[in-house]
């Protein structure tokens, strides 16, 4: 089986409940804390070409809703990828990067199908 990382913010209540799921199934994953490392542009930038920037950053939350309404107005994915490098909390949680697939947000469905 692939190695599954999991990238978001510990205290998250959405990375928690990914925690429960990967540790209930027995599913070993590594952990990457944005607020500890930051965002890894690498995957980063390979989420937003696999899933599209709308699916990777998290325009429903406080970061988002903080960002200069020009910003916000003119997102694409360059000014994405900026603003996700420099605002980590941007990025939808978790990030879960299993091989080449990778999944954003909390997905029960879709981790099954990592095994």
């Amino acid at each position: 089986m692939a190695a599954i990382t999991l990238y978001g913010i510990k205290n998250c209540d959405t990375m928690k409940k990914a925690f429960a799921w990967f540790d209930a199934h027995k599913i070993a994953y590594a952990f990457h804390d944005y607020k500890k490392d930051g965002a890894d542009e690498k995957v980063l930038k390979a989420a937003i070409k696999s899933l599209g920037w709308e699916s990777v950053i998290n325009r429903k939350g406080t970061t988002w809703r903080a960002l200069p309404e020009k910003t916000r107005a003119g997102m694409d994915e360059a000014g994405a990828i900026r603003a996700a490098i420099a605002n980590p909390s941007l990025i939808k949680r978790p990030l879960v990067v299993s091989g080449a697939q990778i999944l954003a947000g909390f997905d029960e469905t879709a981790y099954a199908g990592l095994k």
